[in-house]
């Protein structure tokens, strides 16, 4: 909301003071602002500074903190504050005063303040996305890994586009319903939802589903799943148990088919999930429509392809897939160290052992480990030595138990695939502090038009 007297319609902003002002530029404002400090609400004229981690930028205002969304580096904008913290600020920018070059006209119209808060880059050109991902990757990697200047040159950070470009390209899209059972997505950091006609980054299939526009009254959320087999699913959850519809499967690459479904559905019991095809890795996989798997549909085949590359499996090697999921990793490691050697998934979702134990059952090296991994090292559910690590933690990281576990079975290198650049720089420092290295970085653009960035990395002893 404005302050009082405030005309929202205005060209420019909305002013910072019930006598009509926009609160100047840093260090040019009244000494009286510099004392309060930003509010909520509060317009403010700002430059912005260089990019950070969730798809801000930062800015300072009388020496305050300002981390601005919807903002390029170089540019003069006014913002308007949305959250007061401790130490800093978090805006939004409503009014772009200079703009930079990279800067585009955002193809969502919900790609807004104040709107749907999924996409982080719609107004940045899509090869600036992949620089701005690579700076947020370098100084997480110095900040946190505590890597030189030098160290992170000869990695040669940089993120690789996916095929397909920045739209049309999330397989999984789940749907947050509203009070009036709307279905939409939620504002940044809110659980306001935002009823949408169209996501514009979901797959062509998911986009031609009926979903938006259509009453939920009993659900809570909607899934929505094209996978790359094929299938497309759609799952109501609401309070209670969870209700499954099914559409045809075999839908086209430009959704046609699934722009048809539009009759009576068929209603699954809740004990009875459907299951999806996906294809990566040379192979078929059967999974619950519910369970992981990436969202991007040439993610999975790019990030194995890095792995091996980087790990370089030799026959009658044995390997660890950590946080394995379905098990996608091993069974690309498998099929380079051959069907003598040892392959040792460990998942702890029920869901993904379930998963990894039926499409893995044809490789005989390979065994599944129903364990938290923390648990399967600490308890020597799995022993070393090892050759070939493959870890793939959650957003959180692996953190240090785990590292320092993982060295001490002596493997030969790990391949880290990581999801967050400063979960995946804590835990590099903690490799270099047990004397390991970062040696090679890729990164990959799984995620376009948001912040998101894939980041597979090659970690060995040091010499």
């Amino acid at each position: 909301m404005t302050r009082p007297g405030v005309d929202a319609s205005r060209a420019g902003a909305a002013p910072a003071y019930g006598d009509g002002r926009v609160r100047p530029a840093a260090g040019t404002g009244p000494g009286e602002a510099a004392r309060r400090g930003l509010e909520e609400a509060e317009r403010v004229e700002l430059t912005v500074d260089a990019v950070a981690p969730g798809g801000h930028c930062v800015a300072r205002v009388d020496g305050q903190v300002v981390f601005v969304r919807h903002a390029l580096p170089g540019e003069r904008v006014v913002a308007e504050v949305t959250e007061v913290h401790r130490g800093f600020v978090r805006a939004d920018a409503v009014t772009v005063l200079d703009a930079a070059p990279q800067r585009v006209a955002p193809p969502c119209p919900y790609a807004k303040p104040g709107l749907c808060g999924g996409c982080d880059l719609q107004h940045v050109a899509p090869a600036a996305q992949l620089d701005w991902k690579a700076a947020v990757v370098r100084e997480q990697l110095r900040r946190l890994a505590g890597l030189t200047d030098a160290e992170i040159d000869r990695l040669g950070v940089r993120v690789a586009a996916l095929p397909g470009g920045p739209l049309g390209w999330r397989s999984r899209v789940r749907y947050a319903v509203d009070a009036a059972g709307r279905a939409g997505l939620l504002k940044h950091r809110s659980h306001e939802v935002v009823p949408v006609d169209r996501c514009l980054i979901a797959h062509p299939a998911i986009q031609a589903l009926p979903v938006l526009g259509r009453p939920w009254p009993a659900a809570e959320a909607v899934e929505a799943v094209a996978s790359t087999g094929g299938d497309v699913t759609v799952t109501a959850l609401p309070d209670g148990p969870t209700t499954r519809v099914d559409v045809p499967a075999a839908v086209p690459s430009d959704g046609s088919a699934a722009a048809r479904v539009g009759g009576p559905a068929t209603v699954l019991p809740p004990d009875g999930p459907a299951t999806v095809r996906e294809v990566a890795a040379g192979r078929e996989w059967t999974l619950p429509a519910s369970g992981f798997w990436q969202v991007h549909p040439a993610a999975a085949d790019t990030l194995v392809d890095a792995v091996l590359d980087l790990l370089d499996p030799q026959p009658g090697e044995s390997a660890w897939d950590l946080y394995g999921g379905a098990g996608l990793f091993a069974a690309a490691v498998a099929a380079r160290v051959g069907p003598a050697a040892r392959v040792t998934v460990v998942e702890s979702a029920g869901e993904g052992v379930a998963a990894a134990r039926d499409n893995l059952r044809d490789l005989p090296g390979v065994e599944v480990v129903a364990a938290r991994v923390e648990t399967a090292l600490a308890r020597r559910r799995i022993t070393g030595p090892v050759d070939l690590v493959v870890l793939d933690p959650p957003r959180s990281g692996a953190g240090a138990r785990v590292v320092r576990d993982v060295v001490a079975a002596g493997p030969r290198a790990v391949a880290y695939v990581a999801c967050d650049p400063a979960a995946f720089a804590r835990d590099v420092r903690t490799f270099a502090e047990a004397g390991w290295e970062l040696v090679a970085l890729r990164g990959f653009d799984l995620f376009p038009m948001t912040q998101h960035v894939e980041l597979v990395g090659l970690l060995r002893p040091g010499r």
